[in-house]
C-alpha cells in the first residue's frame, strides 16, 4: 500500500534543518585549473513553510565559520585565519531569508542577507524542491537543493597568490551549494 502524496497544504509549518542529512558546501576555483570543494560541518537552521502562499514562507542558517573542511587540515587551518574566514574575529556565518518567489512547479528564487566576516550582502539562490516523506520515525521531512555563485571579494575575502604561469591561486567566484533536509516540528 503506497502512502498518499502530501499537498504544499499539509506541507506548511515549522522546520528545523536536520544536520546529518543536510549539506553546505562550496566550490572554489584552485590554481586556474581545478575544483576544491568543502563543506561546512557545524551550522543549524530552521525555515516556516506557507504551503497555500509560498511568499509568505522564511528560513534562517547560522554556520560555525571554524567548521570549514576541505579535507586538507592545512588549508582548512589557512582557510580560519584572516586571510580568509577568521572565525575568532567573526565565529558565524548567517542567511536569512527576506523574500520567497515561486518560479514554476517546484522552483523557488530565496533572496536573503548573506553575512559573510561582517560583511552582509543581499543574494538569491534558485532552489528546487525535492519532495516530501514521512519518515521511518514518523517525522514529516521535506527536501532542497540549491546554489548560488557569489564573488568573496565582495565579503572582505582578499587574499590571493599569483601564479608564475599567470593567473591566481584561489578564484574570485565561489560556488554556495545546499542540499537541504529539514524536520516538520511537532
Amino acid at each position: 500500500m503506497t502512502a498518499p502524496a502530501f499537498t504544499l497544504s499539509d506541507l506548511t509549518g515549522e522546520y528545523t534543518l536536520d544536520p546529518t542529512h543536510t549539506r553546505i558546501g562550496f566550490v572554489a576555483r584552485h590554481a586556474m585549473v581545478t575544483k576544491v570543494r568543502g563543506s561546512f560541518n557545524e551550522f543549524e537552521g530552521s525555515a516556516v513553510v506557507d504551503g497555500d502562499n509560498p511568499e509568505k514562507s522564511s528560513a534562517k542558517i547560522v554556520i560555525k565559520a571554524a567548521s570549514i573542511d576541505t579535507r586538507n587540515e592545512q588549508r582548512d587551518g589557512h582557510l580560519r585565519t584572516n586571510d580568509f574566514l577568521d572565525p575568532e574575529t567573526y565565529p558565524e556565518i548567517t542567511w536569512a531569508s527576506t523574500a520567497v518567489k515561486a518560479v514554476d512547479g517546484d522552483n523557488y528564487e530565496v533572496t536573503g542577507d548573506l553575512t559573510i566576516k561582517g560583511v552582509t550582502k543581499s543574494i538569491t539562490i534558485p532552489f528546487a524542491f525535492e519532495g516530501a516523506a514521512k519518515d521511518p520515525f514518523g517525522n514529516v521531512r521535506i527536501g532542497f537543493e540549491g546554489s548560488v555563485t557569489i564573488n568573496r571579494q565582495d565579503f572582505g575575502i582578499t587574499w590571493n597568490a599569483a601564479l608564475e604561469t599567470g593567473g591566481v591561486l584561489v578564484s574570485d567566484k565561489i560556488t554556495l551549494e545546499f542540499e537541504v533536509s529539514a524536520i516538520k516540528n511537532a
